[in-house]
């Protein structure tokens, strides 16, 4: 039986522990900086790494990136609360890594550029580069401080941690590694980050599984808790989590998050040759597959050893965000050094994501935004220490808008699924480029300004029925029995004296109960059917484009405009075979 609301709090080992790996992140920055044999001061150096890393760090840097703390925290929470039908997300894991190499990876590394959004301007125009450049590092802005936040809080509630001393702290030695190390400061930190990560929660996992009472009991429990659900096949779009939304949605949103982000298109181009990237890509998903289903496995644990008094009722915790440290808190105060790795573990996650966005934002800001209006070229020298700055302003607006996100309350989620409302629109502008070479620039502008008005329209307006109590979805039972005994009939007193008013149901908009995993989706098609649409409206096809723009799996379709070997190249976009 687990205890009742103990709370045990840092000690001198976990501080040691916690305190170890942010000197090594900052160390590591240092080194590349000032004692490495190529230093950060050219911008192929600084944002590319002088595309000579290796297959493991960028791999791990990759992992690192994609698990932020709010999924190392949230999954187990999800697990918990609503069931494991979410662990199905990896069904589709292996489709988008073969989407991403073969069909959107090449594109980028023919092109050989710094900035993914470079694409937008060779195949469209200005114009769609800025849109895309401006969607990017909108969600990046917004999505930094919630990724810091998240876990800051919810050990901050649990441990005792003061969070406007730790957020501030962390971030700092973060910014300070971006800012001197460039990418492979990055990339090595993650690495390291990444090794914390998985020491974390394999330990966790066995803690865990040790105080439940083995494997065979975790999964009586969850049995009996009705926790076990991963082939729910109903094909309805309005139930949050069924085979189909987590599987076809993930798919969408992973590959936004993979085949376009500048942040995996910034690493993949380190890489020495597209085999290696290729390579790389492989690894991202088995690192993914193996971080998601021990978070998956790690929420299972917790509602084991909780099933019969949960902390969330009885007061001892106010969020399901808090149950995973809450939980090893419980189980993890014996061993010294345990909960400082944990704590490691979960800010790594977020250290990680806030380096890859800080450097990508660099890359992006000055690649898209600065570079194509100066007059005079900056020299290398020049251009390196600008970036640097920009690192610098860029980070420090992220740590202020932490304490913004603080006093959002219920509009974090909000914010959150801005992600969405961006990645939808990128996909599909994206696509509609390389798929599609009758597509032009007033296509993929009027495609990815609608689907973006559309998806933002969906995505606010279903945040804003929650908050009003409107759309609520099914949470999984939990029981109270095994509580202290006075407390479970002073909470009975309380409960059935109270007077229960019945909200009466109210219409609601069809798409406002669209499942969120299909957001990123349905942004995706109407940017490209829109965009498709204008394209032919307004005189899309008699372009010459060259075919490295376009996908390989459309090249088949394609021929040559001549016979000349000037020409062999160039396509007319509406000279399909």
């Amino acid at each position: 039986m687990p205890p009742e609301d103990v709370y045990t709090y840092f000690d001198i080992f976990d501080y040691i522990v916690f305190a170890a790996m942010l000197i090594v992140s900052s160390l590591i920055g240092v080194y590349f900086a000032f004692f490495a044999k190529v230093k950060q001061d050219t911008t192929s150096e600084y944002l590319m790494g002088g595309k000579t890393m290796g297959i493991f760090p960028i791999s791990m840097s990759l992992i690192a990136s994609y698990i932020s703390g709010i999924s190392v925290l949230g999954i187990p929470a999800e697990m918990y609360t609503y069931g494991s039908q979410f662990w199905m997300v990896l069904a589709s894991e292996a489709l988008v890594s073969l989407t991403m190499a073969y069909c959107y990876l090449p594109v980028f590394y023919k092109l050989q550029i710094t900035s993914s959004y470079e694409y937008l301007n060779l195949r469209f125009n200005q114009t769609v580069r800025l849109l895309g450049s401006v969607l990017f590092l909108t969600k990046m802005m917004l999505y930094i401080p919630i990724v810091i936040y998240v876990p800051a809080l919810a050990f901050s509630q649990v441990t005792g941690i003061n969070l406007h001393l730790i957020t501030p702290a962390v971030c700092i030695v973060c910014i300070f590694y971006t800012t001197l190390g460039g990418l492979k400061a990055v990339v090595w930190t993650d690495t390291v980050q990444t090794v914390m990560m998985f020491a974390a929660l394999i330990a966790v996992v066995f803690m865990g599984i040790d105080s439940v009472g083995g494997l065979s009991e975790v999964w009586r429990r969850n049995e009996a808790g009705d926790r076990l659900e991963f082939f729910n096949f109903n094909w309805d779009p309005t139930i949050r989590h069924t085979f189909w939304t987590v599987s076809i949605g993930n798919y969408f949103s992973w590959l936004a998050s993979c085949s376009i982000n500048q942040a995996m298109v910034q690493r993949c181009l380190a890489m020495p040759t597209l085999k290696s990237a290729r390579i790389t890509v492989a690894i991202l998903v088995i690192g993914i597959t193996a971080l998601v289903s021990m978070c998956c496995y790690i929420g299972l644990v917790i509602y084991a050893y909780y099933y019969k008094c949960d902390p969330i009722t009885r007061g001892s915790i106010h969020k399901s965000d808090q149950l995973l440290p809450y939980f090893v808190m419980h189980i993890a105060s014996s061993m010294p050094g345990l909960p400082g790795l944990f704590v490691s573990g979960v800010f790594s996650a977020a250290l990680s994501s806030m380096s890859t966005g800080l450097n990508s934002m660099t890359g992006v800001i000055f690649e898209d935004l600065i570079k194509p209006r100066m007059k005079k070229p900056l020299t290398e020298a020049q251009a390196s220490f600008l970036m640097k700055v920009i690192v610098v302003i860029i980070g420090s607006i992220c740590v202020a808008l932490v304490f913004v996100v603080e006093k959002m309350g219920a509009l974090i989620q909000a914010t959150g699924s801005l992600s969405a409302i961006t990645a939808g629109p990128l996909l599909g502008i994206f696509s509609l480029g390389m798929f599609f070479p009758n597509a032009n620039a007033k296509g993929a502008l009027i495609g990815g300004l609608v689907s973006g008005s559309l998806i933002g329209w969906i995505s606010v307006g279903t945040q804003m029925k929650m908050a009003q109590g409107v759309i609520k979805f099914p949470q999984k039972f939990v029981s109270i029995e095994g509580c202290n005994a006075n407390w479970v009939a002073e909470y009975l007193s309380l409960t059935l004296a109270a007077e229960v008013t019945e909200r009466p149901e109210e219409a609601v908009f069809g798409l406002y109960r669209l499942s969120y995993m299909y957001y990123t989706m349905v942004g995706a098609v109407t940017a490209i059917v829109v965009g498709f649409v204008v394209s032919l409206l307004t005189g899309g096809g008699g372009k010459r484009i060259h075919r490295d723009l376009l996908s390989p799996v459309v090249h088949g379709f394609l021929k040559p405009e001549s016979a000349a070997e000037d020409d062999k190249d160039i396509v007319m976009t509406d000279n399909l075979m």
